[in-house]
């Protein structure tokens, strides 16, 4: 499990925020404020349920000690569409907490694929991570950083200049675990 979680911090720390695919992502790594929480669960069910538990450790601790969690199913999800129907799953628990607008979740797979895009499309390493990734985020202090960002729309554009401007080596270098 360390060394899962060992991994993902250095896909944040290289990718996420070597590549400033998320400019809001340093200053919480920074000030230790993001949870790295690594769940043995083997079904979708005990999953539903850590993650429930993590959103309550949210409601629980102030941003300032805990910004966001990112929370690793390293045991599930091998397939792509698998991992993404579940994310409605947990859309539907944020609703059913009476949580919509106070947090959203940001999504990572090692075979992300955007709608319409090819799986092999640059665009899609802007959400591939090491293992299937749920990132639960504090809508109110995404929208305070965002006040103070110059142009957050063109973020997604922006992110895909950058992916698809990496030459192999760093692709490589960046994202060893996609090299089969």
């Amino acid at each position: 499990m360390q060394l899962i979680e060992q991994q993902v911090k250095q896909w944040l720390e290289d990718v996420v925020i070597g590549l400033n695919l998320c400019p809001f992502a340093a200053k919480p790594n920074r000030n230790k404020q993001i949870k790295i929480f690594v769940s043995e669960d083997d079904n979708e069910n005990d999953l539903l349920e850590t993650i429930y538990m993590q959103f309550k450790e949210l409601d629980e601790t102030p941003p300032e000690t805990l910004e966001t969690i990112l929370v690793v199913a390293p045991f599930l999800f091998e397939e792509f569409d698998d991992y993404n129907q579940f994310l409605d799953l947990i859309e539907g628990l944020v609703v059913q907490l009476g949580k919509s607008g106070t947090y959203q979740i940001a999504s990572f797979h090692p075979d992300y694929c955007f709608y319409g895009a090819e799986p092999d499309d640059a665009e899609n390493l802007t959400n591939r991570s090491p293992y299937p990734v749920f990132h639960l985020i504090r809508e109110e202090s995404m929208a305070k950083v965002i006040k103070h960002y110059p142009n957050p729309e063109a973020i997604p554009d922006r992110n895909i200049e950058c992916v698809e401007n990496l030459t192999p080596e760093q692709m490589r270098q960046l994202f060893p675990y996609l090299i089969k």
